[in-house]
């Protein structure tokens, strides 16, 4: 499943089926884990964001994200989230990909994980740019334990330039 995808889902809570919010974006940890959502709704002049720990919600889908009640929704200082994928200082989204030895594979467009494997990312979506994503298509890295969240870039181990993949979509069926 890719992060992109649940952006804007409802998030309900079971005990109720009232809607708490909707996911805005994803609090993602040092070592590519997801930690939690972040809701919409920020209020202007304020330092803190609502957000659901990933360990709070009970089930997702194409559909809906469930929690089980609204004490799950947090306020949380926006200073102490390290890594978003889409927004903040922090954002994953966008940042350049490269090798180890200086190679620029190019920016990350989304990030993927196994609903089977809990919160744990299994990839990145990665694009050269617009054109090249008309000709060639975007590319895929497999995840490995190496893959570093920089400030200015996520550098990737030197052998993974020999295994981006590229990602086969078909339009319409």
């Amino acid at each position: 499943m890719r992060l992109q995808e649940m952006i804007g889902l409802s998030v309900l809570e079971v005990e109720k089926g009232k809607q708490v919010g909707k996911v805005k974006d994803f609090l993602l940890t040092e070592t590519w884990e997801i930690q939690g959502l972040e809701l919409e709704g920020k209020r202007l002049f304020s330092s803190t964001v609502k957000t659901v720990l990933w360990n709070d919600v009970i089930a997702y889908g194409e559909d809906a994200v469930m929690i089980v009640n609204k004490q799950a929704v947090r306020q949380t200082e926006a200073v102490d989230i390290q890594h978003t994928f889409l927004n903040g200082n922090g954002k994953v989204r966008d940042l350049p990909v490269v090798t180890a030895n200086g190679t620029r594979l190019g920016s990350v467009t989304d990030v993927y994980f196994d609903p089977k494997m809990g919160n744990t990312m299994i990839g990145l979506e990665i694009s050269d740019g617009f054109i090249s994503d008309l000709m060639e298509g975007r590319r895929w890295l497999r995840y490995s334990a190496d893959m570093k969240i920089g400030q200015d870039a996520v550098i990737v181990p030197e052998h993974c330039e020999q295994h981006l993949e590229k990602i086969i979509t078909l339009v319409n069926g």
